[in-house]
């Protein structure tokens, strides 16, 4: 019968395994000669017993066949009656409460080793010749150092310089378990905190709203940096007489309104305000409640008059923007020529490349263009000179 078995199986292979195997021969003969065997030709000879004998000696890891042919056990008792669940489930929890546990040979023992204890081998002569090869000069400096060393320092130590990703099996585990480690430390040790380091408060800015508004309105001269930084809770009435005044203003630089509260409708109009004047060089709107599409409106109010050289709007309300919001103020800094530095979280890496690039471009020409003038007063002062 396993012959019988050994032959169909062989019959059923696929050609590219009998081609392989050309020098393969089944009862004398090469594989080849039983392509054309028809198996169920061969199977219709077979009895139901001869069957049932083959169906049993059938490999059960074989997932092309179906559970039924791949299981061993069979059941020859007719049914005694429909199947009920729920109490074939009681029956089975009956009868494994029922059925006793087997003996153990040697009963548990808290703290006994049950039979052989694992001894690692020795290590072996190349092993130890291995290790007794490997010794590294540091110098005497370096040497005392190392040898006065507590081991919490070469702890620290090893993971400055990347070898705690180096240890071995047991070292991993003798650290796991605590092996060696006082009461405290190692992986179930406290962690301490650093006391930290006191960093003396900001000092309150005594700028005077008030007169200040009356120096951007007089076109005050001396009024070149104007400085609201962290004077909170100003009110809309102020920022508004301070937007009002700023286009008729012909001195002011640098404004800077870091941490004031300002929101949407203050900054409009600050937007209107930047449309018309011609001297400011520096904007700093961070650390207020402007949404992203007045962020929007301000980067766009920047080039009507392309003076604005750096404009920073970071830690607003939203603090991410969006890819379509990244994208639109990328194409509105492409088109200004003079913005030398943007003061935004950007999300996306194409918005921040593509920016990034446009601002080095346009230093890059300034810079140029601030060469060709030394360059042209230099020769033009040479030829005063020779006149």
């Amino acid at each position: 019968m396993n012959n019988l078995y050994f032959y169909i199986l062989q019959t059923s292979s696929t050609t590219t395994t009998t081609k392989m195997t050309t020098q393969t021969k089944l009862y004398g003969k090469d594989l080849s000669a039983y392509e054309d065997l028809d198996v169920d030709t061969l199977l219709s000879q077979l009895s139901p017993e001869e069957i049932n004998i083959l169906a049993k000696e059938v490999d059960p890891d074989d997932n092309l066949l179906p559970p039924s042919q791949r299981c061993s056990y069979e059941c020859e008792k007719d049914p005694t009656g429909p199947l009920n669940r729920k109490k074939l489930i009681e029956h089975i929890n009956k009868q494994a409460l029922e059925t006793p546990d087997k003996p153990e040979l040697k009963p548990y023992v808290p703290g006994v080793i049950r039979g052989k204890k694992w001894i690692p081998p020795p290590p072996t002569i190349q092993e130890k010749e291995a290790e007794e090869q490997i010794t590294i000069d540091l110098g005497d400096e370096y040497e005392h150092a190392l040898s006065a060393a507590t081991q919490e320092e070469i702890i620290d130590l090893a993971a400055i310089l990347g070898f705690h990703s180096m240890m071995n099996q047991d070292q991993y585990h003798a650290s796991l378990l605590n092996k060696g480690q006082p009461v405290g430390l190692g992986w179930d040790g406290i962690t301490k905190a650093s006391q930290p380091k006191p960093y003396p408060a900001d000092p309150p800015n005594m700028t005077d709203p008030d007169t200040t508004i009356k120096q951007v309105q007089a076109d005050d001269h001396t009024l070149i940096d104007l400085n609201w930084n962290n004077i909170k809770h100003e009110s809309y009435e102020k920022f508004t007489q301070l937007f009002e005044a700023l286009p008729a203003n012909t001195h002011l630089e640098t404004l800077s309104l870091t941490n004031t509260g300002m929101t949407d409708t203050s900054a409009l109009k600050l937007a209107d305000a930047l449309e018309q004047n011609n001297t400011l060089r520096v904007v700093n709107v961070e650390t207020n409640f402007i949404s992203p599409s007045v962020i929007v409106r301000l980067m766009k109010s920047l080039l009507a008059t392309k003076t604005v050289e750096e404009f920073r709007a970071s830690n607003q309300r939203s603090q991410v923007l969006g890819n379509k919001i990244e994208m639109e103020i990328t194409s509105i800094v492409e088109e200004n020529p003079t913005l030398l530095r943007l003061g935004l979280h950007l999300e996306y890496n194409d918005a921040r490349h593509r920016i990034a690039m446009h601002l080095q471009r346009n230093i890059d020409r300034i810079r140029k263009d601030l060469t060709l003038r030394l360059q042209f007063r230099f020769f033009n002062n040479l030829r005063r000179k020779a006149i």
